[in-house]
């Protein structure tokens, strides 16, 4: 079979939610951003299932974002027009992978949740995403969003912020490394948090200063 000969595909126009993503992509590349990384020891977020039952490593993710924001409002922000619009609530968004595509349903007033509200409510807009049940306001009036893709194996990754929001957070994979442990070395179960922030309203001290607070959240509470 020549070039000439070769079938020529099948052209699948993008449609509803995908369509919706792929402008959004082109309006977050738009953006200047910047990359911070830490390393997370998650002993204490590996046992969240022993504090509340049915409650994931996700939820103390949240949880710690949430958090997080409260103490550094400045990422919990929109960017537009330039203008920064900071939100005293947090609206945590969370991506999740559906038949349909990748979803980002809201937590709204995360940060007025303890750890059984959060897990309740994860669980809910996960499968309501799943089944294609969500509504216009479950998907809108984020604030700030979580992309965890540890649970598939993922070491580390840099997300796509998903605009107008000035940051998001991705979540590699536990693994098990050797740490110096002040002298005595020992194994813990450590993952990697990257943090996306856009650089017209957040700046790198800032944004370092937020990781500090997620990791340090994760760590002890």
């Amino acid at each position: 079979m020549t070039v000439a000969e070769q079938e020529e595909g099948v052209v699948t126009p993008l449609k509803g939610i995908r369509r919706t993503a792929a402008r959004r992509m082109v309006a977050a590349w738009e953006a200047p951003v910047f990359h911070l990384s830490v390393e997370v020891d998650m002993t204490r977020a590996l046992g969240v299932k022993q504090r509340v039952e049915n409650a994931t490593v996700t939820d103390a993710l949240l949880q710690a974002c949430a958090r997080a924001l409260r103490a550094h409002p400045a990422l919990n922000a929109h960017y537009g027009d330039e203008a920064v619009t900071t939100f005293e609530r947090v609206n945590l968004g969370m991506a999740v992978a559906t038949d349909a595509g990748l979803m980002v349903p809201v937590l709204h007033g995360a940060d007025g949740l303890d750890l059984t509200g959060l897990a309740g409510a994860r669980r809910d807009v996960t499968l309501r995403a799943r089944e294609g049940r969500l509504g216009m306001k479950d998907v809108t009036g984020g604030t700030f969003t979580v992309s965890n893709l540890g649970m598939m194996g993922i070491d580390r990754f840099d997300a796509i912020l998903n605009v107008p929001q000035v940051a998001i957070l991705a979540v590699g994979t536990t693994r098990q490394r050797q740490v110096w442990n002040d002298g005595d070395p020992a194994w813990r179960p450590v993952a990697e948090l990257t943090l996306t922030c856009d650089h017209r309203a957040v700046d790198g001290a800032t944004g370092a200063r937020f990781l500090a607070s997620v990791r340090e959240h994760l760590e002890s509470d």
